[in-house]
């Protein structure tokens, strides 16, 4: 809006422009003209009833108080700038009328700096207003061949037209306020639908429910958008219902039967192969926890709640601690913001688990950066191949065979951790951590969630 304001402003500012020139060129034509006019008829009447050899300083009264007169040299003064267009026009009305000019003079001065005018004045005080404004006077003169003098006429130019100006500056600004109100209740006939479509894809971004769907409004190509996305919209929320019925049914199915060989990986006699037994199914369990989690990330029905960050991160290294795990608590910062705390608890886990399986230990802290609230899990193992980086955080990505070889996760944990940072607005990132001589000391994943 403000750029097609300024567009057309710029647009009246030049027609208000041009119309002014044209106007003031008018007037300087119209002036021109007078002055061909005055120099024609005293042109006529002079050559018929005086002789030449009388032409020395003679006075012809013109019309409003100006005389046309007859002088020896041409009415030029000294540094005066001749206007040479108003010339070339005076010397084509001339002639059209059969007036040989063999020279034309035209300059324009102040009233106050002709002597000629100001005994007009004197004789004639109603005209002594253009002196004291200071008006402009258009002075011309001819000579024609054979004679031995200039005829001179002199126009005053007419005073400034303020109301005529007020005119144009008030046309244009109507005109401005005109157009530019018509191109607002376009543009908001436009932008309010687009609008509340933008709204309504960040609720459904954020929500994923079909309460609140919009209206159809605006002109035909907005409210075929509507459509559209409205039913784009049925179609998503009709595909994740079907997913969470899909994969609430595969968890029910793959639970009970695990849970039954649990019962009856009891009455194996061998210990350590009983072991091994629970420790599948166990990482069976786990690996379905992680894709049911994964799935219902994106729907959560939790509300955000204000949480105290540094004391939700400092329970979650205590349960570690009482486990006897190497995870240590470093600075931390007091921030409080608006968060699914189970769904963050479940990210930190995730991420202390990493650093606890690969580098043995983690170092946990907390600090405020700008907006968000940036938590950092350093762990001091062998890092991830730099090739690797970008596509570890992708579903059922794991590193190297030799970083894996003792876990039996399905590659989700980092994966479900970035979509809970996502589903808060904040996001995941890791890095190798390099040392002095450049080799890799550890990996660093930090979680950087909005403050509000």
């Amino acid at each position: 809006m403000l750029a097609i304001g300024l567009a057309l402003l710029l647009a009246q500012t030049l027609n208000a422009t041009l119309v002014y020139r044209a106007q003031a060129e008018r007037r300087q034509m119209a002036l021109i003209h007078a002055a061909a006019f005055r120099l024609l008829i005293g042109a006529r009447g002079e050559t018929a009833i005086m002789p030449t050899s009388a032409r020395q300083r003679r006075i012809l009264e013109g019309s409003g108080g100006f005389r046309l007169e007859i002088v020896p040299q041409p009415p030029v003064h000294a540094g005066e700038e001749r206007d040479r267009k108003a010339e070339d026009e005076l010397r084509r009305v001339l002639s059209d009328q059969n007036i040989l000019a063999g020279n034309v003079v035209v300059v324009h001065r102040k009233v106050a700096e002709e002597r000629s005018v100001l005994e007009s004045l004197a004789v004639r005080p109603e005209r002594a207003r253009a002196l004291r404004d200071g008006q402009g006077l258009l002075v011309a003169g001819i000579h024609r061949p054979n004679d031995d003098g200039w005829l001179v006429a002199r126009i005053l130019f007419p005073r400034d037209d303020l109301g005529g100006l007020l005119t144009l500056l008030g046309q244009t600004l109507l005109t401005y306020l005109v157009l530019v109100g018509a191109v607002a209740l376009i543009l908001r006939r436009i932008t309010k639908p687009l609008a509340a479509l933008t709204g309504r894809l960040e609720r459904f971004a954020d929500k994923r429910d079909l309460d609140g769907q919009l209206q159809l409004e605006g002109p035909s190509d907005v409210r075929r958008l509507i459509a559209a996305h409205n039913a784009m919209e049925d179609r998503i929320a009709g595909l994740l219902d079907e997913k969470d019925v899909m994969l609430g049914a595969i968890g029910h199915d793959l639970k009970t039967p695990l849970a039954a060989l649990r019962v009856r990986i009891e009455s194996v006699e061998d210990e350590a192969e009983r072991a091994k037994m629970a420790r599948t199914i166990e990482d069976i369990v786990r690996s379905l926890d992680d894709i049911l989690s994964l799935a219902r990330v994106g729907r959560s029905s939790e509300p955000k709640e204000a949480t105290e960050m540094s004391a939700l991160v400092a329970s979650i290294v205590e349960d570690y601690e009482d486990m006897g795990d190497d995870v240590l608590l470093g600075e931390t910062q007091r921030i409080v913001t608006p968060l699914r705390s189970t769904w963050v608890r479940r990210a930190l886990r995730n991420l202390i688990g990493n650093a606890l399986r690969y580098g043995k230990q983690a170092r946990v802290s907390l600090s405020r950066q700008g907006n968000a609230a940036v938590i950092r899990i350093d762990d001091d193992g062998p890092g991830i191949p730099a090739h690797l980086i970008a596509t570890m955080l992708e579903p059922f990505k794991r590193g190297e065979p030799s970083r894996n070889t003792e876990t039996g996760g399905a590659g989700l944990g980092l994966t479900l951790a970035r979509a809970i940072a996502e589903q808060h607005g904040g996001s995941l990132t890791i890095a190798n951590r390099h040392g002095a001589a450049g080799q890799v000391n550890g990996l660093t994943a930090t979680l950087r969630l909005p403050l509000t």
